[in-house]
């Protein structure tokens, strides 16, 4: 309360401040402390241009919001297409003192705080960094999604008691993927399997037919096909991920090296 009181003595230091509490079906936008200065809006494309338009219209210059989830982006995006000043502060440090929560009172103390100048905004990357962060974050998820469909063909293997993880290491490898394709194209011999191993694979030919020897049970086979499928695809979209992010590269290293020319040429003239 004592914490309250003073900064109610404290000095404006951003006049024209604004204070959003960013939510996942709405947001609470505060460009005072009054009861009528406050507004609800949705979180459709066109709530987000109306919430802009009202704070131009109500002569906002700089707008305070929470970084909460992913839910801030694109109203931080279409603020900032207004000509609005938007800084993005985290939670912790913008949450309002001891009391009873409510939205309308988060969205007015976040106000309260950026007019006092007593919020710092968090780094936000550059477009390009963003871009790459969006990029590495989809890969990330692929990878996940794909170990997810290893681990369903090693199960659909064991359970036919195929126990080619006994036998190779990575049952993706050049190995493994050869002996897979070539059950899935319906060959059972465990002999003609076991010769599929790479020279390098250190269990012996006979130990690996061994392995290879199971009931081959059609049910197992089709969860293998499937699930060896999607490996695959999952695969293929790892690789275009790849690309586009060795194409963002080039074009980040092209420009610094273009930026350094240019830096040079001025040096010397």
């Amino acid at each position: 309360m004592e914490q309250k009181k003073k900064i109610e003595k404290m000095p404006i230091i951003n006049s024209g401040a604004a204070g959003i509490d960013v939510g996942g079906s709405s947001h609470f936008v505060a460009i005072g402390q009054g009861k009528d200065e406050f507004r609800e809006f949705g979180v459709y494309t066109e709530n987000l241009h109306e919430c802009a338009k009202w704070l131009v219209s109500m002569q906002i210059k700089t707008v305070a919001m929470e970084s909460t989830g992913s839910y801030w982006q694109q109203l931080f995006s279409i603020l900032q297409d207004y000509g609005l000043e938007v800084i993005l502060v985290n939670g912790r440090f913008a949450k309002n003192v001891k009391g009873k929560k409510t939205d309308v009172k988060d969205c007015q103390w976040i106000q309260k705080l950026h007019s006092l100048g007593l919020l710092q905004g968090s780094f936000l990357p550059d477009n390009d960094v963003e871009t790459l962060r969006i990029y590495s974050r989809h890969r990330k998820n692929l990878i996940e999604n794909a170990a997810d469909y290893i681990k369903r063909m090693q199960k659909a293997l064991r359970l036919m008691n195929i126990r080619l993880d006994n036998v190779i290491n990575d049952i993706t490898g050049k190995s493994g993927q050869a002996i897979v394709r070539e059950i899935l194209a319906g060959e059972r011999n465990p002999q003609t399997l076991a010769e599929l191993a790479d020279w390098r694979v250190k269990k012996s030919k006979e130990e690996i037919a061994k392995a290879l020897t199971g009931n081959w049970r059609e049910e197992y086979v089709f969860e293998l096909q499937q699930s060896y499928e999607i490996y695959q695809n999952f695969h293929q979209k790892i690789a275009e991920t790849d690309k586009k992010i060795e194409q963002l590269l080039e074009k980040q290293t092209e420009y610094m090296d273009f930026e350094t020319e240019k830096i040079q040429i001025e040096k010397k003239n």
